[in-house]
C-alpha cells in the first residue's frame, strides 16, 4: 500500500538521502534516525508536499507523479506541527475532510476524538489549540473514509500518557488493514504500536 523507489533529495551541496526504497503492505513501521537526517523531508515527499529530486511514490497503487489526486485520496498525513489552517476550527477541518472522502463526521471519528480528550477543543480554531490538540485533530482524521496509508511525523509529540495509549491502540488497529509509517525517537511508543523499527540505512538497502 506504500511503495517508493529510488527517492533522493538534496539541498544545495548537502545530500539528505538517496536511493531510498520500500514496499510495504499492512502494518506499522517506525522510522528512527538521528536528528537532521531528513525524516520530516521524507514524509513530506511521501505525502506529496515536497518534490523529490529522483524517484516516485505509490500510495494504494497510485503514483504520486502520474496520478497525484488518486494517490492523496487514500492518504492521511499528520505533519509534526498541524497548523496549516490557523483560522479553521477542528470540527470544520474534520467535516471538510469527511466530505472530501465521501463520508460524514459521526460515529468512530467522534468517539476517537472523545477518547483523545479532544471533544472540548473541537470548536476552537487551530491557532487557539495547543500543539498536542492540533495533532489529535489530524490523527482523528485517520478514521474518516477508506484511506490506505497513514504518514505521521512524531505523532506522539505533545500527547499525555493517556492520549499516547489511545494512539498506540489506534496504530495497532489501523495496521491490520493499512500501512502506518511514522517517525519516532520513543522506543516505548514504537513497541506499544508493535511497529517494525527501521533507519535510513535500512531503506537504502531495500527493506
Amino acid at each position: 500500500m506504500l511503495r517508493f523507489e529510488n527517492l533522493s533529495k538534496r539541498y544545495s551541496d548537502r545530500v539528505l538521502f538517496e536511493g531510498l526504497r520500500l514496499d510495504a503492505t499492512s502494518g506499522c513501521i517506525a522510522l528512527n534516525d538521528e536528528s537532521g537526517s531528513g525524516k520530516s523531508t521524507l514524509l513530506g515527499i511521501l505525502a506529496g508536499a515536497i518534490e523529490p529530486d529522483t524517484g516516485d511514490v505509490w500510495l494504494g497503487g497510485h503514483s504520486l507523479r502520474a496520478a497525484p489526486q488518486a494517490a492523496q485520496a487514500v492518504l492521511t498525513y499528520v505533519p509534526e506541527d498541524c497548523m496549516s489552517w490557523p483560522d479553521q476550527t477542528g470540527r470544520d477541518y474534520l467535516q471538510q475532510l469527511a466530505s472530501a472522502r465521501h463520508t460524514v463526521l459521526t460515529g468512530d471519528a467522534l468517539a476517537l476524538a472523545e477518547r483523545f480528550g479532544l471533544a472540548p477543543h473541537l470548536d476552537k480554531r487551530f491557532e487557539q489549540m495547543s500543539y498536542g490538540s492540533r495533532k489529535k485533530v489530524f490523527l482523528t482524521a485517520a478514521v474518516l473514509g477508506e484511506t490506505r496509508v497513514l504518514l505521521a511525523d512524531e505523532p506522539a509529540g505533545g500527547l499525555d500518557a493517556s492520549a499516547r495509549a489511545v494512539l498506540a491502540e489506534l496504530f495497532r488497529t489501523l495496521g491490520t488493514t493499512r500501512t502506518v509509517f511514522f517517525t519516532s525517537y520513543d522506543d516505548g511508543f514504537t513497541q506499544a504500536c508493535e511497529a517494525a523499527r527501521i533507519s535510513f540505512a535500512d531503506l537504502a538497502k531495500s527493506v
